[in-house]
Parts: structure tokens; sequence; C-alpha cells
């Protein structure tokens, strides 16, 4: 896009503007066209030819033609596509769909002329537990060492966070609690922390 200058200094986008003499009906209908783009005329009728060109079109000749074929072309791969789903589905009936079903038909009659039923099994009932009242370790004790070391550890670091921490009174507002720690140290506790 070309720059204007005025007064010294150059509005981007703007440029000199050219007048073309078109039908007053053809003037509605692109006015009308344009208004759905909520762009301005200039950039709709750009945007026209740069699609006519990109795409290698003609509105009045071979461009409508190119589309079509290009259509055609894609609805014969698709069928074609089509036709070896269908073949591979049929195929599937053929070699175990069928023949599964027969084995299990074949099964089913058997087991109906056959006449016997399954027994039900009995419920069973849960016996009455009266051990709940013995003590029990539900924690073996290396993992009750290792969570008392992991506590005692958690306990020291916070109480050097504690110690890190002063009361700041600004002249005005409320005091407020300020800890004096890295920026590296907050992501760590809060990566810890999760």
């Amino acid at each position: 896009m070309e720059k204007q200058s005025t007064n010294g200094r150059t509005k981007k986008g703007t440029g000199s503007y050219s007048n073309i003499t078109v039908k007053k009906e053809t003037a509605t209908r692109f006015r009308s066209y344009s208004k759905k783009f909520n762009k301005s005329h200039s950039e709709v009728l750009d945007g026209m030819i740069q699609y006519f060109k990109e795409n290698n079109l003609d509105p009045f000749g071979e461009g409508a033609k190119i589309i079509l074929d290009s259509i055609k072309k894609l609805e014969r791969q698709m069928m074609k596509k089509f036709d070896r789903l269908i073949a591979i589905i049929k195929n599937m009936e053929k070699t175990s769909i069928r023949p599964t079903y027969e084995m299990m038909l074949i099964l089913y009659e058997a087991y109906v002329k056959d006449g016997r039923k399954p027994k039900p099994e009995p419920v069973k009932l849960q016996e009455e537990r009266m051990d709940f009242l013995e003590p029990r370790n539900t924690v073996p004790k290396t993992e009750e060492d290792r969570m008392l070391k992991e506590f005692e550890s958690y306990k020291k670091h916070c109480n050097e966070i504690l110690n890190n921490v002063e009361k700041v009174e600004p002249m005005m507002g409320k005091p407020y609690l300020k800890i004096k720690m890295g920026i590296g140290d907050f992501e760590s506790l809060k990566y810890q922390l999760r």
C-alpha cells in the first residue's frame, strides 16, 4: 500500500483513490456484498482480484470449468475409496464375522438341545470378623521412619522460612509481612508443595 504524506506526517494504509464507472445495479450489489465482510470496498475488491489471481481463475471463461473439473476429480477419488472400504467390509464379513456367527449358532443350538441349565452358585455370606479389636500396625516400620524424616525436614524448612519473615510498617497503609527469599527458592517451594 502506498503512503500518503499530509502536513509532514505519513498515514499508513492510505492511498490515492480513483473512480470507476459501473452500472447502478452492479454498484448496489457490490456494496451489499462488501458489507458482509465488514471491510472497505477497496479491500473487498483487492481480495477478490487476489483470489482470482492465486487460483488462476477467469470469471468469464475457464474458471468455473476448472472448479467443476476439480470437484469431479475429487468425487471420483472418493468413490474409489468408498469402493475399497466396501470391499474390505465384505471381506471381513466373509472371512471373520460369518464363520464366527455360525460357530456361535452351532454352540447355542447344542446347548439348547442338551437341555441342561447351569446351576446357580450359592451366595456366600461374609463371616463376621472379630479381629477388629486387635491392635495392628498398618504402616511398616521403614515407611514410618521415612515419613518421620520427611516431616522433620519439612518442619526445618518451614522454620527457616519463618525466620526470614520480617514485619514492614510503611509510612502510609497497613503493616505487612515480607519474606526474604530468592525467586529460585520460591519456585522450588511452589514445585515441592504441588
